[in-house]
This record gives structure tokens, C-alpha cells and sequence, in this order.
């Protein structure tokens, strides 16, 4: 099968975790498909703009990165059409240098509504990635609400990365028979369980102290702040000494670290900034618990990959959260935004012994295996209907 992605979602030298999820499922389709890439990079109008380079692994597709101009708060009736228009002579050279059978487009606005009127160009059938936000965010927006809609309704199929975001989307008028849930997978070879006691020496966390984790960007939708204050009410009741490690990076930062001073504990709050997977996963072997604090999400595939490791999870009950923290032994759903609830979920979640074999177990489920072969057979369905 020869395949077509296209999205704004995809890593470059300059930014190597832009899109690091759809990088990861290319190179795991990679073993069954012939990829190329279009990489759209929206640029203001009249703004310069030099151009990207590739990620050395993602070489292998060869991207053609290109600049598509968008129009900033007031652009929803325009912004799809603009990169539509970027879009249509790269898609009608790479057409004639490598006729594609399939096209997958990340992000449903703007990306997948270009790809959408580019029907006459593509001459393939369009597979759409809904991510989360794109749908959370957009379907509040009339305009945008009403392209994505007819965008996603005239696809072949549309994969959502949780239940939660196919049931909006069907809500807001997209046939259900064409929406895909499928969850991201983990890399086991890189999350799996590990020696604490070793990974908080390596680390330099105390080895006696409760250790709970974030990992996420430092956004307003991702709530890190209620997690500081969560953290500070844990500290002041807590026997044991907490410590909370803040992986990630974001225009936050400096309020949480004034959160943390005004509550006291800014001596207990670690913010590490960015860190590979590898060290991720490291990071995950040394705490007892991860907290995911969010306004709003997918499935986040740091709960899956904290799984892996045989770590538990408090989280907020938004998105497709749920649909994967649906035992207890795997750790505590609380209400969006309440500060008591997820100081008292966390401790109760750090007072209780962990049932590591029964999370591994089922973190079994969510391997880049299973994954890979749903998508697979997604982009075939697709290829199919069309002859």
C-alpha cells in the first residue's frame, strides 16, 4: 500500500515533538505501507518563513514541508481553504511521482477540511485523525463546526483516539458508520517496569519520600496549576514528605512556580523541563503515582505508557480518560477542576499498596501491535470501498 499523510502534526529538526505521536505511527506503518509526507506549516500572511528540515529517523518518508498562510482568531471560513490552496500543486506532484492509494490527514480543521476539497487532486480515498483538541475546541465554533462535519461525512473513515471524541463527533452530525476509535500505543520496549529505589538515585529524588509525576505541557488545558495546589494541600497532611515532579515545558511556568512558593512547598516541586522518552519512562519507574489534571483531553498516552511501567493514575474524568482508567486498581478519577477532591484522591491512591501485575495486565492491551494492525485495517477498508 502506498500511503499519503498529510498534516501540520509532524515533527521537524527544529521541532522535534511537534506531532511526535503521528511520527510514531507512520514509522510503525512503515512495516506494512510506502509513506510519504506533506507537512503544511501555517505561517502569518507577509511573515517570512525559511522553511523546515527532517527529524534524521523521519528521513525515510522524505516530507515536503510547505508554507500555508492562515488567518489568526477570525479565520474559520477561510483557513482550510488557504491551506487547500497550498496544498493542491504538492499533492499533484507527489500524485505524479508516487501514485498514493490512501491519503491519512491529522487534525480535522484545518488539515482534514483541505484535504476534503482536494477530491479532483487526491484521486484516493481520505482517512481522517481526530486528536482531541481539534474536535473539544472546534465543534464549539459554528463555521468550523460546519466544515468539519461535511469534511468528515464525505471521508472514507474518520480514527478518533478515544470512544469520548467519536461520540461527539456522531452527536455533531458525522455518520457513526464512518468513525474509527483507536487508542495510540505504547512502546513496551521503553516503558516496562523498573527498580525505583535506582531510578530515584539516578534521579536524585529522595528514596523515602511519596513521588507524584506530571508529564505535559505547561498549557491553561492541561490545568498543571491545580495540580500545585493539589500537591500543597497533599504536603501539609501527608506523614510522609511529597514530592512533585513536573516534566514538560509551557507559557505556565512561572506561575507555577509562584503557586508553589506561596504554598510552601517550593522546594518539594520539580520541574525538570522537556525529557526524552527514555527518561520519561525512567521518571515513571520512580514515582507511586502519575496525575493528569486536565480540562479536556483524549486519551492521553502518558496514562498508558504510566500503565506500562505499572504505574497508577489520578485524573480528571474528561475526554476518553474513562474509557481507560475503568478499574480501581489502576488509580482515581475525580471532577474537573476541584482542587480537594484531587489532594484527597492522591492520598488515598499513595496509602494504598500497588497491584502492579494487575496493571501490566492490562496495559497489555494497548501495545503499538494491536494498534498498528486496527489502522491497517482501517486504510484497507478504505482502499476497498473505492474499487
Amino acid at each position: 500500500m502506498k500511503l499519503l499523510f498529510v498534516s501540520n502534526l509532524f515533527p521537524d529538526a527544529t521541532a522535534p515533538g511537534q506531532g511526535q505521536i503521528n511520527a510514531t505511527v507512520l514509522h510503525q506503518l512503515a512495516r506494512h505501507c510506502e509513506i510519504r509526507v506533506i507537512a503544511p506549516r501555517p505561517v502569518l500572511p507577509f511573515k517570512s518563513w525559511r522553511g523546515c528540515t527532517p527529524r534524521e529517523q523521519d528521513r525515510i518518508f522524505q516530507p515536503r514541508y510547505i508554507r500555508t498562510f492562515y488567518i489568526p482568531k477570525f479565520g474559520g471560513p477561510w483557513n482550510h481553504r488557504l491551506m487547500a490552496r497550498a496544498l493542491r500543486e504538492p499533492v499533484r506532484l507527489m500524485r505524479a511521482d508516487f501514485p498514493f492509494d490512501v491519503v491519512l490527514g491529522a487534525w480535522v480543521y484545518p488539515d482534514a477540511c483541505a484535504l476534503d476539497l482536494l477530491g479532483a487532486e487526491l484521486q484516493a480515498p481520505l482517512v481522517a485523525i481526530a486528536q482531541g483538541t481539534d474536535v473539544h475546541s472546534y465543534l464549539q465554533m459554528p463555521l468550523r463546526r460546519h466544515a468539519i462535519v461535511q469534511a468528515l461525512s464525505r471521508a472514507a473513515a474518520t480514527i478518533t483516539r478515544s470512544k469520548d471524541l467519536s461520540n461527539r463527533l456522531c452527536d455533531a452530525g458525522v455518520p457513526f458508520m464512518k468513525l474509527r476509535p483507536i487508542y495510540n500505543g505504547v512502546d513496551t520496549a521503553i516503558f516496562r517496569p523498573g527498580d525505583a529505589l535506582a531510578a530515584r538515585k539516578e534521579l536524585g529524588l529522595p528514596p523515602d519520600s511519596q513521588v507524584v509525576l506530571y508529564v505535559g505541557n505547561f498549557l491553561p488545558v492541561k490545568n498543571p496549576l491545580l495540580l500545585v495546589g493539589a500537591h500543597a494541600r497533599l504536603a501539609r497532611t501527608s506523614a510522609e514528605p511529597c514530592e512533585l515532579v513536573m516534566i514538560g515545558t509551557g507559557p505556565l511556568e512561572k506561575k507555577i512556580r509562584s503557586l508553589a512558593k506561596a504554598g510552601g512547598f517550593a522546594a518539594n516541586v520539580h520541574l525538570v523541563g522537556r525529557k526524552s522518552p527514555l527518561e520519561v519512562a525512567r521518571f515513571m519507574q520512580a514515582a507511586d503515582v502519575l496525575c493528569v489534571p486536565s480540562k479536556q483531553e483524549g486519551v492521553p498516552n502518558v496514562i498508558l505508557e504510566a500503565f506500562a511501567c505499572g504505574l497508577r493514575t489520578v485524573a480528571t474524568r474528561v475526554g476518553g480518560i474513562p474509557e481507560v482508567l475503568d478499574k480501581e486498581f489502576l488509580g482515581r478519577l475525580v471532577p474537573s477542576a476541584d482542587v480537594d477532591a484531587l489532594a484527597k484522591a492522591l492520598g488515598q491512591t499513595l496509602m494504598e499498596s500497588p497491584d502492579r501485575d494487575a496493571i501490566l495486565r492490562h496495559a497489555a492491551q494497548f501495545s503499538w501491535e494491536c494498534t498498528t494492525e486496527r489502522y491497517m485495517s482501517v486504510l484497507e477498508e478504505a482502499c476497498e470501498a473505492r474499487t
